[in-house]
């Protein structure tokens, strides 16, 4: 995307590490100087960054492109359908985000599609194109299945933060209101997803200026002068979906308020919806994609065991 490896560390480690300053100062106390430190954004994107197999554009703007990472062997392989975070901000993150746990996935024996969309501050971003975008790219899967042999039968959704909230919204799209502009026919079907950190409830993060995104960028993303700007973008007003759904969230997660995970189950259980809360023991944001993590390692468990159900 016309920068060098080391523009985007540095680009992304600044914008994150700006966001989890504000974060700070509002949720709370740090922990215990006993402790071990928590991961911090530097620590993950200092780090060599594995590379994926192949890119593939689903569209015409530079941010419409998919990473794929390929497992050894003929195939045909499982398939994980991943959507990074960065508050829905293109400046804050990119897929690349995500390569470390794409990576291991991958040594895992399984396929990764790593989608790319349009922030809300990019041209064409916010309602109706970050939603038409990771829409876009998720179908997109199906086109390319059988050039890479990748079994699309279960294809299990796993999202970062921003990323967690989309993730659902694609696994919930069957269930879009027939009179919204985001509705397409026949949705790729996703079997269960993983939300890592996720803010699957908009309203509710619109209201909770102690999340670490803020709630001005939620009306840029769900169109504020629409009648019903939720109906179509907030997963809670969806429900039931009728899948599998885990959420992976830290207590001691400062980005993303820890009441996110226990407010959506909550509701998505009242709704009828088989959804699991996992509690990794020091977890925080960045932990959550970091293959080396206590967090990390749940969270690979419950994917490999939803892919195999």
């Amino acid at each position: 995307m016309g920068r060098t490896r080391s523009e985007w560390v540095e680009r992304t480690a600044k914008a994150v590490l700006a966001v989890t300053f504000v974060t700070f100062a509002v949720v709370g106390s740090p922990i215990s100087a006993a402790d071990p430190p928590l991961l911090t954004w530097p620590d993950l994107v200092k780090r060599p960054r594995p590379a994926p197999d192949a890119t593939i554009p689903y569209g015409p703007d530079p941010m419409h492109r998919v990473d794929l990472w390929l497992p050894a062997g003929p195939g045909p392989h499982s398939v994980v359908l991943m959507v990074h975070g960065g508050c829905w901000q293109t400046r804050i993150a990119d897929r690349a985000l995500m390569n470390w746990i794409a990576a291991d996935l991958r040594g895992a024996g399984v396929a990764v599609w790593n989608i790319d969309y349009r922030g809300v501050d990019r041209a064409g971003g916010g309602y109706p194109g970050t939603f038409t975008d990771v829409a876009q790219a998720a179908d997109a899967l199906r086109t390319h299945a059988d050039a890479h042999k990748l079994d699309i039968a279960r294809v299990v959704a796993v999202g970062h933060s921003a990323g967690g909230h989309l993730a659902l919204w694609l696994a919930a799209r069957p269930k879009l209101p027939a009179a919204s502009p985001l509705r397409t026919p026949d949705p790729l079907p996703i079997v269960s997803v993983v939300s890592l950190g996720g803010l699957p409830d908009l309203e509710a993060t619109a209201t909770s200026p102690d999340n670490g995104c803020g709630t001005k960028v939620v009306a840029k993303l769900v169109g504020p002068t629409r009648a019903d700007p939720y109906a179509d973008t907030s997963v809670p007003r969806l429900l039931p979906l009728g899948i599998p759904q885990h959420l992976v969230n830290g207590r001691e997660d400062r980005i993303i308020p820890f009441r996110t995970g226990t407010g959506y189950r909550t509701r998505a259980r009242a709704a009828g919806d088989v959804v699991t809360l996992h509690l990794p023991p020091r977890t925080g944001h960045v932990e959550l994609i970091a293959p080396e993590t206590a967090a990390w390692s749940q969270a690979k468990a419950i994917i490999l065991r939803e892919l195999k159900q």
